[in-house]
């Protein structure tokens, strides 16, 4: 029996996240010979992070510790088509000064990880959520046509341009005072 359980994201803010999978099960005993095997989802920059963190929740979830378990499986999961550019709707929940809070938000990202490592420094710079208060409940890729943030429906436009009406071209060997104005639009 595998049993799935997407983590919060109780990690240290250092680097870019990454996904990983962690199975882990209690030790067989004389009681118990084949334990259930529990699987989480969790967002961590590296593979000792996601064991302390799949023990963290383990021991908040079920009455299962460090020392009576044991990890079956710790791998890193990549994204299938890291190339292509894909919307995230992320479900969360964070701790504020007055409370408690659930949110939905939405990123555009490569990958999930890249979605994650945007959620945890957006936060921290509009809500100042530190990375310990904020529990990731799920992540999504969504399709375009599911899209609620305005911030994120603005790039779905096909004929979408990016100007540079206004440069200030670095002539390198140009005398610093001149007699003409510089030329600052490329229309």
């Amino acid at each position: 029996l595998v049993r799935n359980y997407i983590s919060p994201g109780h990690v240290k803010m250092s680097g870019v996240q990454r996904e990983y999978k962690v199975i882990g099960r209690m030790r067989p005993t004389e009681k118990k010979r084949t334990p259930p095997m529990y699987q989480m989802r969790i967002f961590a920059p590296d593979k000792p992070t996601a064991k302390s963190r799949f023990w963290y929740f383990s021991s908040q979830l079920k009455k299962m510790k460090k020392t009576q378990g044991e990890i079956l499986l710790c791998q890193q999961i990549f994204e299938k088509k890291p190339t292509k550019i894909k919307n995230f709707g992320m479900w969360l929940r964070y701790d504020s000064r007055s409370g408690t809070h659930n949110m939905y938000k939405e990123y555009r990202d490569l990958t999930v990880g890249g979605a994650v490592t945007q959620c945890y420094r957006d936060m921290a710079a509009r809500h100042r959520a530190r990375t310990a208060s904020i529990q990731i409940i799920r992540v999504e890729v969504i399709p375009s046509s599911k899209c609620r943030r305005a911030y994120v429906k603005q790039f779905h436009d096909s004929k979408i341009k990016f100007p540079l009406p206004s440069r200030v071209t670095k002539r390198l060997h140009a005398p610093r005072f001149t007699t003409t104005r510089p030329q600052t639009h490329f229309g």
